[in-house]
């Protein structure tokens, strides 16, 4: 038998309906290739600052914000290329995640993290590398 090929996840219609009504409805610059989790949350108060870069993988319950209603602040959210974001985790508004980037599950960003980089905590405390 000749080894087959890794096949790309396969995106529900709900995840379809979701990404055109992102795109297109709510103004968010959500990449075609980006998988998002069907219960994971993305801002709908401030959609136009969600900025979800291409191949990026978003775990079930993370959420991604651009907006904190308690201190009226708006600000864009920006997920780089590549970059994985495990299960419940939160990213606050101003993020700004670089390419190659892994979120471990239940971290809360709310810093800048730089392209290739591991971040895990609350808060999340970045390292380097991909070891």
């Amino acid at each position: 038998m000749r080894p087959s090929a890794p096949r790309p996840l396969r995106r529900s219609a709900r995840q379809v309906c979701q990404h055109l009504v992102r795109r297109f409805f709510w103004g968010s610059k959500v990449a075609r290739t980006a998988w998002i989790h069907p219960t994971a949350s993305v801002d709908r108060t401030f959609p136009g600052g969600i900025e979800i870069g291409d191949s990026v993988w978003i775990g079930p319950f993370a959420m991604v914000l651009s907006h904190d209603m308690a201190r009226g602040v708006y600000r864009s959210t920006r997920i780089g290329a590549r970059t994985v974001i495990g299960a419940r985790a939160v990213i606050m508004p101003g993020a700004t995640i670089g390419d190659d980037c892994v979120i471990e599950p239940g971290a809360v960003v709310s810093s800048d993290v730089p392209n290739g980089s591991h971040a895990s905590g609350n808060p999340a405390r970045v390292r380097k590398g991909t070891s």
